[in-house]
């Protein structure tokens, strides 16, 4: 069987489908040999001290990890020299990166979590990073945070890296989701998921029960539907997985199914996870393989971003699963979840 490279994979799309220039193609190589360097780093583990705190919070207010620091550098410099970028921007970064004037610049923007579920080092669960890919606006010579701000549905490419017993790669250009998995001995990524599909239903939700006295009533009602199994409803057993790294949480579902929510509450009123870094990113990986991505009311990918590192509610997964959560939310019947409206009221458990 011929072992299809990441490149052979890029190479391709590029001359049958028209789905990537020779400069994305080039990006989306520099990314995933940062990545490679990010793996390596992790696995060095306590010996490098990479789960040390340094003392310093990033723009979110949250304590960085010496890996942080190390992720976001090794992406920062991997990119600004190739060409492809116009500006750059990071969940650890306050402002965009603008390319320095001795380098030449591109047409795309990067936007990119360096190093997800960074709290889990410390206990040597899988961390990932979650990256995407925008145009520039044209005309625009020095862009700036309003640059950045456009739907997800405008993302050219979208993926995300997985540090764990292996390291995965998962990557859409728009036509369809596939699987990387670095051969350590070789030094690249080889494909071992061809066309990644998310069943339409599932028995298994990712969510954080700690925060079970927060949420609101649409999703009270349908974490204690899985909970009641087959005395329920539903009919059937569910089961609950939470690792509270987001990479791996989205790649158990493109790999067997679920639905993972951090949903916004009475704690987190915009919700917890970025828009611009992590939501539209995954939300159209999710899409690209067959399911579906929603705040509870609206598709993720049609929310009009208004700041560089804006929250927001995610409830993504398995689309049937997705639907019924946002039906509770909107007490709207609908097939397809791009058409519920931004505005829909919210609904008490009486009211569905």
């Amino acid at each position: 069987m011929r072992r299809v490279t990441l490149t052979q994979y890029l190479i391709e799309q590029q001359r049958q489908h028209g789905k990537v220039s020779p400069e994305l193609r080039l990006l989306l190589e520099i990314i995933a040999r940062a990545c490679k360097a990010i793996s390596h780093a992790v696995s060095k583990g306590p010996l490098a001290g990479i789960g040390d705190a340094v003392g310093t919070q990033n723009v979110q207010g949250e304590a960085q990890k010496k890996l942080d620091v190390i992720a976001n550098e090794v992406l920062v410099e991997a990119n600004e020299w190739g060409g492809h970028l116009a500006a750059m921007v990071s969940e650890e970064m306050e402002a965009p990166y603008k390319i320095p004037n001795r380098y030449p610049k591109g047409g795309f923007l990067l936007t990119m979590d360096p190093l997800d579920g960074s709290s889990n080092l410390d206990v040597n669960i899988s961390v990932g990073t979650i990256f995407s890919v925008l145009r520039c606006p044209e005309g625009m010579m020095e862009p700036d945070e309003k640059a950045f701000l456009q739907p997800g549905v405008n993302q050219v490419a979208a993926g995300f890296a997985v540090y764990g017993a292996a390291t995965i790669l998962v990557l859409t250009v728009g036509n369809g989701v596939v699987g990387f998995t670095l051969d350590r001995e070789l030094g690249y990524f080889v494909m071992t998921q061809e066309r990644i599909v998310i069943p339409e239903d599932t028995q298994e939700f990712a969510i954080n029960a700690s925060n079970a006295r927060n949420w609101d009533l649409p999703v009270k009602r349908y974490i204690d539907e899985c909970l009641a199994g087959k005395t329920g409803v539903r009919g059937k057993d569910f089961n609950m997985r939470w690792v509270a790294s987001m990479v791996a949480d989205v790649y158990r579902i493109l790999s067997r199914g679920g639905i993972f929510m951090y949903p916004q509450d009475s704690k987190y009123k915009e919700g917890r996870l970025r828009l611009m870094y992590e939501a539209n990113p995954m939300s159209l990986i999710v899409e690209q393989a067959g399911g579906a991505a929603t705040n509870g009311r609206a598709r993720i990918l049609d929310i009009q971003p208004s700041a560089l590192h804006q929250r927001v509610g995610v409830i993504l997964g398995s689309r049937n699963e997705v639907e019924r959560v946002t039906r509770y939310h909107t007490g709207i019947c609908r097939t397809d979840v791009r058409q519920i409206p931004n505005e829909a009221p919210p609904q008490t458990d009486e009211a569905v």
